[in-house]
């Protein structure tokens, strides 16, 4: 038997030079042919974490992956069907090490795609607000967490770095004031390796020193 709440994952990844959020196309009413967060209602005996597992699977195929607790949504016209509250989680996730994973798992929902933010089609409910708040919250934390790291591959150019922040953030950055304040910083280790296979003059690779960025920021 289901409660009267649901769950909706916000799983974002970057690719393309963009931030990108993976929306779920409904097979079923309401919202029948529209995009939407993976999200369904809660059984009444499972427990919030087994949920958000559960859910998740079955709607991207994706598993062992940690979920962070957004917030509550309860608005009185979020649903057709009256008031009915969702708890939104989020996450980030490597595009590279889940893509060729993502495959939803029932026929609720007929397929899983990844989406620019700033080019989002029309959504089901008010998973848009949910994707705003969501958004507000990565850029509240961005300078003091290691969201930017977390959406690299482990080796990565300046460049790579400055266009994660930049997605997020929604705007342009100077370019050398941008390096001169990561690299001040001190928690990025400069490799000897330059990446390789572009036809451009190939850029030097860093990787991000946690250690150190825990040490640094008092962030654990």
């Amino acid at each position: 038997m289901q409660t009267n709440f649901t769950i909706d994952c916000v799983i974002y990844s970057f690719h393309l030079g963009k931030l990108q959020v993976l929306l779920t196309e409904r097979n079923e009413y309401p919202y029948k042919d529209w995009w939407a967060l993976p999200g369904f209602f809660v059984d009444k005996e499972e427990e919030m974490e087994e949920a958000v597992e559960r859910i998740l699977y079955e709607l991207t195929g994706l598993k062992g992956i940690y979920m962070e607790q957004l917030g509550a949504f309860a608005g009185v016209k979020r649903h057709p069907q009256g008031r009915i509250l969702t708890v939104a989680y989020s996450t980030i996730v490597k595009y590279d090490e889940v893509e060729s994973k993502i495959k939803p798992m029932t026929s609720y929902m007929r397929q899983a795609k990844w989406f620019a933010v700033d080019s989002l089609p029309d959504l089901a409910f008010d998973h848009r607000e949910i994707i705003q708040k969501s958004l507000q919250k990565l850029k509240s934390t961005l300078y003091y967490s290691t969201i930017p790291y977390e959406l690299l591959p482990e080796k990565f150019t300046l460049s790579q770095l400055q266009q994660v922040y930049e997605a997020i953030l929604g705007k342009t950055l100077d370019k050398r004031n941008f390096r001169k304040k990561i690299v001040n910083a001190g928690y990025l280790r400069e490799l000897s390796e330059v990446q390789k296979g572009v036809s451009y003059r190939a850029a030097r690779l860093y990787k991000f020193d946690k250690r150190k960025f825990f040490k640094t920021t008092g962030v654990e």
